[in-house]
């Protein structure tokens, strides 16, 4: 299958790796995965703010990368992103009186799944030591984010996929329906009220014992890491498929930044400078 990577601009801002592993795990399966150029925002932070007008264009150009490419379906390691391609943008499309852009939109939409959902709904994964080759020696805390959790519906698929995984230890996070206070431009314009969300939510973490804390969107985890790390707690955070990514070969590294080594191939006989690469036996 061809699968196209909605990598989400936070993924790839500020987690690149939470691409990279996804690529890893749909390589792993045998899938092709390409990167639509031209992609950007999925125009969430615009309607959150309440910015219909701004939001147009990002959506337009969301609608004409996907559109263009050559793709089965796309997939995209955030349920926030996925849920906002159907539940925002051909609202967009229609307060800007673009129906032809709406129809297009929801279109894309729904050939958009979130990864777990990819994963277990249609490629059939349900056992990640078994068919991924899964392996992550450390206990570990679910957390379900707000998006995929109400809109998505994803129910379990994320945290039974890491229970899947060899080695892993997951303990159940108390109140973990709860949401974490980031919220988007929530957590900018109110940030007394997320920041005491967040200290609720790390409480719970804490007292689960666990070394990390998964989910499925690297905003939360970034909202929660950022507040650990200012606690001291100790405890980090993961983006679930990072874990899925991780193999006896090549584990997720959790001493220091919490990330995926990246195999160097050798030098090519012209150059000295190695080069990364994330082919290979991951």
């Amino acid at each position: 299958m061809r699968i196209a990577l909605f990598a989400t601009c936070i993924v790839d801002a500020m987690y690149p790796r939470v691409a990279l592993a996804t690529v890893r795990v749909l390589e792993r399966l045998g899938h092709e995965v390409v990167f639509p150029p031209g992609q950007g925002c999925c125009s969430q932070m615009h309607v959150n703010s309440g910015y219909l007008a701004d939001a147009l264009p990002v959506v337009r150009n969301h609608v004409k990368a996907f559109t263009a490419a050559d793709y089965d379906v796309a997939v995209a390691p955030s349920g926030s992103c996925v849920a906002s391609l159907g539940h925002q943008q051909p609202m967009v499309a229609r307060a800007g009186g673009d129906e032809e852009l709406a129809a297009a939109a929801e279109a894309v939409a729904g050939n958009t799944y979130e990864l777990s959902q990819l994963l277990t709904d249609v490629l059939g994964v349900t056992d990640a030591a078994a068919q991924l080759g899964s392996w992550f020696p450390h206990t570990v805390t679910y957390h379900p984010s707000c998006h995929g959790m109400r809109l998505l519906r994803l129910g379990d698929r994320q945290k039974d996929l890491v229970a899947s995984v060899a080695g892993v230890e997951l303990v159940e996070l108390p109140d973990a329906e709860e949401c974490c206070g980031f919220g988007g431009t929530f957590s900018f314009k109110n940030p007394d009220v997320s920041a005491a969300m967040a200290e609720e939510k790390i409480g719970n973490i804490e007292a689960t014992g666990a070394e990390l804390c998964t989910g499925g969107d690297a905003s939360c985890l970034m909202h929660l890491g950022g507040a650990m790390a200012r606690r001291g707690t100790g405890v980090g955070t993961v983006h679930f498929a990072e874990i899925l990514a991780s193999t006896r070969r090549n584990p997720l590294e959790v001493s220091g930044p919490v990330e995926l080594s990246i195999p160097r191939r050798p030098a090519r006989p012209s150059s000295s400078v190695p080069t990364q690469t994330a082919g290979g036996p991951r």
